[in-house]
């Protein structure tokens, strides 16, 4: 583990478009609150032109005890592929419309709490995933909800009402695809409304998709939503939000380390990687990349003693 000591010189991905929050002295706080601990900032600026190849030009160049990604998931996934495999690790701010890894690590969603990891953590190392040749390590889904991430990229509306709203009206007209998956211990074939290749636990809508995943158990999880009559929605989106996705009769989960999906009546399917929705070609094959990121994480907190 590294020693608070040694994180000196530290890196801030920033992500200034992301998510429905004001950036504009984000820097500067940053900035002010490093350097008060001792801490050398260097700051880069995502464009969405080429990101992933400059970045990692920059951390070839100087070493950096810590990179961290202050934006939205897909921002978070940008540095995470670009630092995976290494020793250095993932720090967090959150400032994105769902945050959904930071919150399935207990990182405070709040940048001056969050900057607490500059000097306060300890180092988690977890999995991360290949969906398609595409890294991912969170949440990567096809279906409706892909659907959704696609419309919510596309429109100008963030936040989670803009979401909602996409959501409702793409349920009322959406016909369930029916997949074929292999994986290294079972097959499945049928119709499912959503399927989603699962790391962790959760979106950062809070909906608990996967309620008994773990980030570091050398497996993920392709959890399914059966196609369920109106009259079940309001049961299967209550279940969603109290972690009971295990106990509907729609839905269902295999667990594995490496899966093949096919969605026969298609060449090529819309998934959503991290957030980041994208065309891919079937079948898609879908792999386990063990303990592969260092993450920084709060400090698991000791019990008081009376």
């Amino acid at each position: 583990m590294v020693s608070p000591q040694q994180l000196c010189n530290l890196m801030f991905v920033l992500n200034p478009i992301s998510g429905d929050i004001d950036k504009s002295e984000l820097e500067s706080t940053i900035g002010r609150y490093c350097r008060e601990r001792g801490r050398h900032v260097a700051f880069f600026h995502t464009t969405g032109e080429q990101d992933l190849e400059i970045l990692r030009r920059k951390l070839a160049q100087e070493a950096y005890h810590a990179v961290f990604a202050a934006g939205g998931d897909g921002t978070v996934s940008l540095v995470a592929e670009a630092l995976a495999g290494g020793q250095v690790p993932l720090g967090i701010i959150p400032l994105g419309s769902g945050n959904g890894l930071s919150k399935d690590l207990n990182i405070p969603q709040d940048v001056e709490q969050a900057l607490r990891l500059t000097w306060d953590y300890q180092v988690l190392t977890m999995d991360t995933i290949q969906v398609g040749g595409n890294f991912s390590a969170h949440l990567a889904d096809l279906g409706f909800n892909a659907l959704i991430v696609e419309r919510f990229d596309k429109g100008e509306a963030r936040g989670p009402g803009a979401y909602v709203r996409i959501a409702t009206q793409e349920y009322i007209s959406y016909e369930p695809e029916h997949y074929h998956i292999k994986t290294d211990s079972e097959e499945w074939e049928g119709p499912a409304f959503m399927l989603t290749i699962a790391n962790a636990n959760t979106f950062g809508s809070n909906v608990v998709i996967n309620p008994e995943g773990k980030l570091n158990d050398g497996q993920f999880e392709i959890c399914l939503i059966d196609p369920f009559p109106n009259a079940a929605a309001p049961g299967i989106l209550y279940n969603l939000y109290t972690s009971g996705f295990n106990q509907s009769s729609y839905t269902r989960r295999l667990c594995c380390s490496r899966a093949t999906i096919t969605i026969p009546s298609q060449k090529q399917v819309l998934v959503q990687i991290d957030g980041e929705p994208m065309h891919l070609p079937t079948p898609i094959e879908v792999e386990i990349m063990p303990r592969s990121l260092h993450v920084l994480v709060p400090p698991i907190q000791q019990p008081t003693t009376a």
